[in-house]
């Protein structure tokens, strides 16, 4: 019994540390578009029609995701009712989970030390840990495609090498467990998933015709016909769970929907998120910090005790790259299309941390000047966030072509200046890190280091947050739902949102069904509706609205404008 404890003590420090940061204030801000109002919308239209198989919009076929993750947040609305903690909680749990996994992980694959070196680096790096904090896809589909490589991995040892894990009768066990994974991140967000698995096995299968190993059998195109044929078809059996009922009930038009924007996304700079091709780079040295400054030692040449811990790593590194690679060339860029790097990253700045411990390895000069170099940049940040919301003119003035912008900072926000005193002890949690690290007190280092950056990150969620939020949209869904409870239609003009439907909690309706939007656009603008509609628009795209009404500008009110939000209502005659 007490071996018992022991075994899974760590297990749950990690449980209870993942809860106590991940779940508190994930409430106290507003969703924030697109993603994340996009996805709580569904689930929210799932609750209010009971059609739990099909994701709607606006009450119409939403065909650009599956439904996993929108399953969840339904599941956690019915128990926390219809707002932003029910939309965040299904995260917070996964990050729980990610954690946990992560120490055992580690733990198997090296040692204690190292699970905790590696669910720590994942759990005080900036953007790994602020993912858990949000309503948005990807931690799970990150989560299930890792653990679909890791016992994939698991299986080509078994297959290749009886040496290297004794156990061979588990080899269609971890096959097995691999295809349910691979199956869930495709029911999570799509195919896309099934091609980074492969692209990962195919780009490992190179590595080793480059650079076989003596102790392992290569991928040969047998495995591909036969074992890699028995892992795809248990993903696509576990897919068919969902994907074979809407395929019967309603045929082929989701797969047809699905795939047009997936290509809309890769080919095109989708809804303006463009960048160079070093984007997800910079995201990834300035958002994974401090794992990232960590994660770039271990690509210098590294020993391991164990030939199993070598095939991991290429594992890691070869999935880092792919991941990487892909979404640098794919034209959209968004920060998160990089989030599954999240994982090898964070597992190889804690290999450089345990070899660092282990005396494997010297603590270099230039990790240290690395660490303070980006320290500050995230230091300047948020010690200048509150300044200038203190002297919004700052930015004003240098905002003359953006007068939507220029709108923003009028906003009346909160700020005392003392928030700024966030930056300063985050320079000093490293600073101090730094001093353990030279003298060789590794693992204090660590604690103080990771863990410094996951309380200053509640900081930043508790004092920062909610007051950037007033600037970018609070003016709009305070408006919205100022709607909630009436029977009216809501519209935006000039820019794309789903603000509307959530916050205003729109209702079914029995609206005429037209084929576009524009069809429908035309009828609201100019036919006799049944019911109030309100319009939403941008100061810079108020002229496009009044355009669009000038037929019958007499029917038309400006009810309001604020922050550079612009209202307008077209009342019923009814």
């Amino acid at each position: 019994m007490l071996g018992n404890v022991e075994k899974y003590k760590y297990s749950f420090i990690f449980g209870v540390v993942g809860a106590m940061f991940f779940i508190p204030f994930i409430g106290n801000v507003h969703l924030f578009d697109w993603d994340e109002i996009n996805f709580a919308e569904c689930a929210r239209e799932m609750l209010v029609t009971g059609d739990y198989l099909r994701m709607k919009m606006d009450y119409l076929p939403f065909n650009e995701k599956p439904p996993l993750f929108i399953w969840l947040q339904a599941i956690s609305m019915n128990v926390f009712g219809i707002n932003e903690f029910a939309a965040r909680f299904p995260n917070a749990i996964c990050g729980i989970i990610a954690l946990v996994v992560l120490y055992n992980f580690g733990k198997k694959l090296y040692n204690h030390t190292f699970g905790i070196l590696w669910a720590g680096s994942y759990f005080g790096s900036i953007l790994p840990h602020f993912y858990f904090k949000s309503g948005i896809i990807d931690p799970f589909f990150n989560l299930f495609i890792f653990l679909s490589l890791y016992y994939f991995f698991l299986f080509y040892l078994v297959w290749s090498a009886k040496e290297l894990l004794p156990n061979r009768k588990k080899k269609w066990y971890y096959l097995a467990l691999a295809s349910l994974f691979l199956g869930l991140a495709i029911m999570t967000k799509g195919p896309v998933a099934f091609l980074i698995i492969s692209l990962c096995v195919f780009v490992y299968y190179l590595y080793t015709l480059w650079k076989p190993f003596s102790v392992l059998k290569p991928l040969t195109f047998g495995f591909f016909f036969k074992e890699y044929l028995a892992f795809s078809l248990g993903a696509l059996l576990v897919t068919l769970v969902w994907y074979g009922v809407e395929f019967v009930l309603h045929g082929k038009q989701f797969i047809i929907d699905f795939t047009l924007r997936q290509y809309a996304m890769l080919s095109t700079h989708d809804a303006g998120h463009e960048g160079f091709i070093g984007y997800h780079f910079v995201v990834l040295l300035l958002g994974c910090f401090p794992a990232s400054i960590f994660a770039l030692a271990s690509f210098r040449k590294q020993t391991q005790d164990m030939d199993y811990q070598v095939i991991f790593k290429i594992f890691m590194q070869i999935l880092f790259w792919v991941v990487l690679l892909l979404f640098s060339f794919v034209k959209t860029k968004i920060v998160h299309y990089s989030s599954l790097c999240y994982y090898p990253l964070t597992y190889l700045s804690a290999l450089t941390l345990h070899q660092i411990w282990q005396g494997k390895i010297q603590y270099k000069r230039w990790i240290s000047i690395s660490l303070l170099a980006v320290c500050l940049i995230w230091v300047m940040i948020v010690s200048i966030l509150p300044l200038i919301g203190l002297n919004p003119h700052w930015l004003q003035s240098l905002l003359e072509n953006d007068k939507f912008a220029q709108a923003n900072f009028n906003a009346i926000v909160p700020w005392t200046g003392w928030e700024s005193l966030v930056g300063l002890y985050f320079f000093g949690i490293v600073l101090i890190s730094i001093l353990l690290f030279k003298s060789n007190q590794i693992l204090r280092g660590f604690y103080c280091l990771f863990g410094g950056t996951a309380v200053m990150l509640t900081l930043v969620l508790i004092f920062y947050i909610g007051k950037v939020e007033r600037y970018t949209q609070r003016a709009a869904i305070d408006f919205l739902k100022k709607l909630q409870g009436k029977d009216c239609y809501v519209m935006t003009i000039g820019y794309k949102s789903y603000a509307q439907y959530f916050y205003a909690q729109t209702q079914p309706s029995t609206k005429p069904q037209f084929e576009g939007d524009i069809r429908w656009q035309n009828w609201l603008f100019n036919s006799q509706i049944d019911k109030d509609l309100f319009v939403l628009t941008k100061n810079t795209s108020e002229q496009e609205l009044l355009d669009l009404i000038q037929n019958n500008k007499d029917e038309w009110q400006r009810v309001g404008e604020e922050n550079g939000f612009v209202f307008y209502l077209r009342a019923s005659k009814k």
